[in-house]
């Protein structure tokens, strides 16, 4: 089955480009990432904090059996609503550095929309170490399960 979430990494460039149409109006995919209770139903993670303005923070945890096995925190830098996220991205006790992400959300048409993820890694070598991993397999898969939870909000 083909993955929806397109993840383009050139060669020799410490970045990524990640697209992916939604069968959703703007302001729906937009929630998706504003709202605490969304987010932590399509990712499946817990949100400790989410301060969507700028200057503001957020920080989430994914647990299993009772033990933290993921966290990542952030600053949000510029937040427009139903247009663009700009933060940082920082997983914690990990080797990764601290990533830039640019967010920008596009409506097509009045039912569909496009998210367009920039994100700058500190070097080419931690952008293709996070590559090797089974990334791009779990982002689709998250916004695979955004787009089936959204979807009853319609």
């Amino acid at each position: 089955m083909e993955q929806k979430t397109k993840v383009n990494a050139e060669d020799d460039k410490q970045e990524i480009v990640i697209t992916r149409e939604f069968d959703l109006p703007l302001e729906l995919l937009f929630k998706a990432y504003q709202d605490p209770e969304l987010f932590e139903q399509w990712m499946g993670t817990k949100v400790l904090k989410m301060e969507n303005r700028k200057h503001g923070s957020y920080a989430f945890e994914t647990s299993h059996n009772g033990t933290v096995v993921f966290r990542a925190n952030g600053t949000i830098h510029e937040f427009v609503p139903n247009q663009k996220i700009t933060r940082t991205f920082e997983m914690e006790n990990t080797p990764f550095p601290v990533q830039l992400e640019y967010l920008e959300f596009e409506k097509l048409t009045d039912n569909t929309s496009k998210l367009t993820m920039h994100i700058v890694f500190k070097s080419v070598e931690f952008r293709n170490q996070l590559m090797q991993m089974p990334f791009a397999k779990g982002l689709n898969m998250a916004h695979d399960k955004l787009q089936e939870i959204v979807n009853k909000l319609k």
